[in-house]
């Protein structure tokens, strides 16, 4: 199977909207233990994810301890926005791992959980990533580039406890969020 291939309905459950947390809430900051993705809690949060990344305006990624929980996994779908060149459509990793990673760029980044500012982060614009699908456990790999490939290192880093604000060059890089109408 190949990320393409997976759907949501995969995971034989209905998600739930879960309330974001906000830093400096401590689950943000703390690496998130492996899990283990055939656990139907597990599969349950992969479709909470999904739930709460779908019903978010402007979400295109999501990890567990965005919604309070300390796992290893984040749903990713940048199929909607302006600046994706590749996408796999939607999809939940556990456990994800970058294997590859070419070429860095600087970028403009937002968080769910840091609603009020955006940062430039040098992200690398290639990008190889290996994780397993929740409930089959299934390992697979992901190849990507630009926007897809910076969401995914955005929700990694989320699973080791870092937000983008940790990886800004300094507080020049760090803006208030602009809201367009």
């Amino acid at each position: 199977m190949s990320i393409a291939d997976w759907t949501e309905a995969d995971l034989g459950v209905p998600g739930r909207v879960l309330t974001v947390v906000r830093a400096p809430d401590p689950v943000l900051s703390a690496p998130s233990p492996l899990v283990d993705p055939a656990d139907p809690e597990v599969v349950q949060l992969a479709a909470d994810l999904v739930a709460t990344m779908r019903v978010s305006p402007g979400c295109v990624g999501l990890a567990a301890c965005q919604v309070g929980v300390a796992a290893h996994v984040f749903a990713v779908d940048v199929s909607r926005h302006p600046k994706t060149r590749t996408t796999h459509g939607t999809f939940v990793l556990c456990n994800a791992e970058v294997v590859e990673a070419t070429r860095k760029e600087k970028g403009r980044e937002g968080c769910m959980s840091v609603p009020d500012l955006t940062g430039d982060v040098k992200r690398a614009t290639r990008l190889t990533v290996r994780g397993l699908l929740p409930g089959s456990g299934e390992e697979l790999t992901v190849e990507t580039d630009a926007f897809e490939a910076r969401a995914l290192q955005h929700e990694i880093d989320h699973c080791a406890g870092f937000l983008f604000l940790d990886r800004v060059a300094g507080a020049h890089a760090v803006f208030p969020r602009q809201t367009y109408l």
